[in-house]
């Protein structure tokens, strides 16, 4: 077997369980699979992530996991309303939501769950 064809799961740090519960699933609507003293597991779309109970977290300053979305300025809009704020780098092309149209014509926004870690959402050419 090789790992192509094996199913792929996240990890996502964490010091706080109950806030990470709260926000991946209040906030993002992903579905708890199960949760113990380690880590709860949730459902993003068929895609196992694990967030994971640690003593000592440096938030990394780089995305550790995304959302490809059909609609990002709709993404942005409904999170936002559920209290997401998203992350301004003041790049040239990002716009006053904090979406940002890249080269490549991609449109993505950067926002951080509770524990610093960067997460973001892009729309992809067609």
């Amino acid at each position: 077997m090789t790992m192509g064809s094996a199913k792929i799961m996240g990890f996502v740090p964490t010091r706080d369980m109950k806030r990470a519960k709260t926000f991946y699933g209040d906030v993002l609507g992903l579905r708890c699979v199960s949760e113990d003293g380690f880590a709860l597991t949730v459902d993003a779309n068929g895609i196992q992530v694990r967030v994971t109970k640690v003593d000592d977290l440096r938030p990394q300053p780089f995305t550790i996991l995304g959302w490809e979305v059909r609609d990002v300025r709709a993404t942005v809009k409904e999170l936002a309303a559920k209290g997401v704020s998203f992350e301004r780098y003041g790049m040239p092309g990002q716009d006053e939501d904090g979406t940002w149209a890249s080269p490549s014509g991609a449109r993505i926004a950067w926002f951080k769950d509770p524990d610093g870690n960067v997460l973001s959402v892009a729309e992809f050419p067609k």
